[in-house]
């Protein structure tokens, strides 16, 4: 398969890049590194990724921003960082890609638990995570040619555990290999509109 991962440097994009480059054709793209760039916020970036790339079997996002601050500190324009990076950027990234997928191919976006179960000083970003499953239930209904859509929503992974630890007390960690598997369970799977949550 030839697989496209949008923010495949990241700390999730990275352990799910290495897994699929065992034996698929990987593409990694990225803001300022990779096989070639995007800024997922503005369409005419994506279209020229995807120009660039051609057809492909399966889209994987894990890029995004939203900014996080205390409630109170939150800007009408802090809001929009979410609404145009981690929202729309990877509606765009449906909207767009499926003309670039072949058929049957797969497109897997990626939240976190913040849809289901905020922390402090998220607002924006359980925001758009939840708006996201809601889009990818509604797209299922309706994108054609045998194209899949899911999404992957996982909770703090392993890896970036010490670094957030303090924003998610009480929260488990999960490992790297099991939250991969979601990313598995969507790309080679069966699965359409479906909300893949790892928590646990």
């Amino acid at each position: 398969m030839k697989i496209l991962i949008i923010g495949g440097y990241g700390t999730i994009g990275r352990a799910v890049a290495n897994y699929f480059n065992q034996e698929h054709d990987v593409i990694i793209a990225g803001r300022s590194q990779g096989d070639v760039q995007v800024d997922i916020a503005d369409p005419a970036s994506i279209k020229k990724m995807f120009e660039t790339v051609g057809n492909v079997d399966a889209i994987v996002n894990v890029a995004g921003e939203a900014k996080w601050d205390h409630f109170n500190n939150l800007s009408e324009e802090d809001y929009y960082i979410g609404i145009k990076s981690k929202l729309m950027g990877q509606v765009n990234l449906v909207r767009i890609g499926q003309h670039y997928l072949n058929t049957a191919g797969s497109i897997t976006l990626t939240t976190g638990i913040l849809a289901d179960d905020p922390v402090i000083q998220t607002a924006s970003a359980a925001m758009v995570n939840g708006a996201i499953h809601s889009f990818v239930k509604a797209v299922a209904l309706e994108i054609t040619q045998g194209i899949r859509v899911n999404v992957v929503s996982s909770g703090l992974v392993q890896d970036a555990y010490e670094k957030y630890k303090d924003y998610f007390p009480g929260h488990n960690p999960i490992s790297m290999p099991k939250m991969v598997n979601g990313y598995v369970r969507s790309i080679l799977g069966k699965g359409h509109g479906e909300i893949i949550r790892i928590y646990e």
